[in-house]
């Protein structure tokens, strides 16, 4: 790096460090919770700690600082801060934290510096993603438990993947099957037809699943590894950082400060505990198996889309139409039926009315499939 390069990166970095000290400084000042604004205060030091070592490599350089003034995004969030309220702009000022984040991995000078930077840039940007979820009086119920590890409702999440697959399965195949009848082709086409789209749908949905889970799985492994690597490279900062984590959720600063150091004086249990409280991640199954959960997404898919195709086996005509329609009306029933477990609905109404749109799909397709079918008949 040229020294004129050199020069502008220092200058840019001092910059970025100065406007982020200027927020957390602004923010602390609008936080009604004090916790939370002591929380600001001593990010806007840690941050205003990063432009003083970037001032000492300027002043190094032979080259002065003069006065800092605000950029005008740096202005334009604090005003937005200041009548919509800080959580308006967490999002923003935690994007320009893994901004920052970025360009210090990015740069190839300063070794140890820029690393211990990048990783406090880091934990800075999760830990406003933390307090994003923060009540006035202390952490959200639901943010709570999935900091804490404990918001893993597979139960209730699997009931509802097993639901919405059946009704992908159900709803896409009796449209394609009505599609199909609707042209007036053999039982045994319109047969050949539902298990086709069968297939390929189940297996669409499984492939989706499996690289949905596979990549969540890649993700969570880099976020442990960079979580280790921290933990080896600057402790002192991740205990900083899991102690304002512990003060966002209504700690006093020497609880926090206590807690937090005894559990990073084991770097196992130190990393368990930052995956969990800071990460949201449980070390133990990082998302589940990417198999099961495409095996299961495939059979889920099969048992929806098989119930309009079944008919055609035995039957043919408007015979095999007619009770297709009302085998797919009946699932469409019960799916709807199933849905209540998560909406609190009406079990009669919510069934009707997943009956009803499923229908009017269906009915949909096979009035298409009629024009064609018609068109092309001549």
């Amino acid at each position: 790096m040229s020294q004129s390069k050199e020069i502008q990166f220092y200058l840019s970095n001092l910059n970025d460090e100065q406007n982020s000290t200027y927020l957390y400084n602004a923010l602390a000042e609008i936080e009604k919770n004090p916790k939370i604004a002591e929380v600001y205060r001593k990010l806007a030091a840690t941050e205003q700690g990063h432009a003083e070592a970037w001032v000492k490599k300027l002043a190094e350089a032979g080259v002065t600082v003069g006065a800092f003034k605000p950029s005008g995004r740096a202005r334009i969030l604090a005003w937005l801060a200041r009548r919509l309220g800080p959580n308006a702009v967490l999002p923003s000022i935690s994007a320009m934290e893994n901004d920052a984040t970025s360009g210090y991995k990015q740069a190839t000078t300063e070794g140890m510096m820029l690393s211990e930077m990048s990783a406090a840039e880091n934990s800075h940007a999760r830990l406003l993603q933390t307090i994003s979820q923060t009540a006035r009086g202390g952490m959200e119920g639901g943010a709570l438990a999935q900091l804490e590890g404990r918001h893993r409702s597979a139960g209730g999440n699997a009931l509802r993947a097993a639901v919405l697959g059946a009704n992908d399965g159900l709803v896409s195949n009796f449209s394609l099957v009505m599609g199909v009848a609707g042209a007036a082709v053999a039982a045994g086409t319109i047969l050949l037809t539902g298990i086709a789209g069968l297939l390929a749908g189940a297996i669409s949905m499984a492939l989706g699943e499996w690289i949905s889970v596979q990549s969540s799985r890649e993700l969570y492994e880099k976020q442990l590894r960079t979580e280790k690597a921290e933990i080896e490279q600057s402790p002192q900062e991740e205990a900083e950082e899991l102690a304002l984590i512990y003060e966002a959720r209504g700690l006093d600063e020497d609880s926090a400060h206590k807690l937090a150091n005894q559990i990073m004086e084991n770097k196992d249990t130190a990393l368990q505990t930052l995956a969990r409280d800071e990460l949201g991640i449980n070390p133990e199954d990082l998302g589940g198996s990417a198999w099961e959960a495409a095996i299961t997404s495939f059979l889920l898919f099969a048992l929806g889309a098989i119930i309009p195709v079944t008919p055609f086996i035995f039957l043919s005509g408007t015979n095999a139409i007619i009770v297709s329609a009302l085998c797919s009306a009946a699932g469409l029933f019960l799916i709807g039926s199933a849905i209540t477990l998560f909406t609190g609905r009406s079990v009669l109404s919510s069934g009707v009315r997943q009956m009803l749109f499923g229908l009017a799909a269906a009915t949909v397709t096979y009035l298409i499939g009629r024009l064609i079918g018609v068109s092309i008949g001549g």
